[in-house]
């Protein structure tokens, strides 16, 4: 005889982070349970107006601000900016980019550059 199956479950951080959002600026209900897989797909394929409006307008998590500030995680860390960011505030930063923002870019290119490099050197030498 075999146990009915159940639904992995998950803490709302870990949901949060799956979903890209920022668990602090979630509805109480989402923050106060756990969260299982099958509810976690509904939410992304059919994500309710409160989440469409977080991925929308934030607060972001740190993942989603230097991804579209197009730096590292680290870059944010060495600027100080250790809070989450709305879109208005990322827009902002974007339009007008103080030094440290040109820095990192420029930075966190030729990282990228390199490591394509040796992306595609580790392809021909296997």
């Amino acid at each position: 005889m075999s146990k009915p199956k159940q639904s992995q479950v998950m803490k709302p951080a870990t949901a949060a982070s799956k979903l890209d959002v920022y668990l602090p600026a979630t509805p109480p209900e989402f923050q106060d349970r756990l969260v299982s897989r099958d509810e976690l797909d509904e939410l992304r394929h059919d994500p309710p107006q409160w989440l469409v409006d977080l991925r929308r307008d934030g607060p972001h998590p740190r993942n989603v601000v230097a991804a579209r500030l197009r730096v590292s995680n680290s870059a944010l860390a060495r600027a100080g900016i250790t809070e989450a960011l709305t879109t208005e505030q990322i827009a902002a930063l974007a339009a007008d980019p103080p030094e440290w923002l040109v820095r990192e870019r420029e930075l966190f290119a030729e990282v990228r550059r390199e490591q394509r490099r040796l992306q595609e050197r580790r392809e021909q030498a296997g």
